[in-house]
């Protein structure tokens, strides 16, 4: 498994915790990094502002990303992911509780891996993060950067 950090992209601070207990009984080793804004997660992805003593070319494994967020919002985040050539590999998967359909179209057509919905049940949950880490860090081959 890619032992990478994986930076969860969350303003819900319920959300955050619970996705760090789904990634305690899945068992995933990788470091979780969250960050609760569009704005913070652009500054660790580029090593800015409070994370301006991170390296910048060590970016996260993997990024998990929710739409509805303050300062900036997912689609933005994801926009500057893939217009920077540093971080336009990177796999990012939208996690939100949204199933709107132009919420899903507009994130495929700015660059996203996959779009999955929240399970609400926290067993259903788990399994899911489960799943995403397992196929993006263990099965799936990146693209060299």
């Amino acid at each position: 498994m890619n032992a990478g950090e994986i930076l969860l992209v969350e303003d819900n601070p319920d959300d955050a915790e619970l996705t760090r207990i789904a990634f305690a009984e899945a068992s995933i080793p990788n470091p979780l990094v969250v960050v609760r804004d569009g704005a913070e997660a652009l500054d660790y992805m580029f090593a800015r502002g409070q994370w301006s003593h991170r390296d910048p070319a060590a970016q996260p494994a993997l990024v998990l990303l929710d739409l509805n967020l303050p300062k900036l919002d997912g689609r933005e985040v994801l926009q500057a992911i893939r217009g920077d050539a540093r971080t336009r590999a990177l796999p990012v998967v939208v996690l939100t509780t949204s199933v709107e359909p132009f919420d899903v179209e507009a994130s495929y057509a700015l660059g996203v891996n996959s779009y999955i919905r929240k399970p609400v049940d926290f067993e259903q949950f788990v399994s899911a993060v489960r799943q995403v880490v397992q196929y993006w860090l263990v099965l799936n081959q990146p693209r060299s950067a």
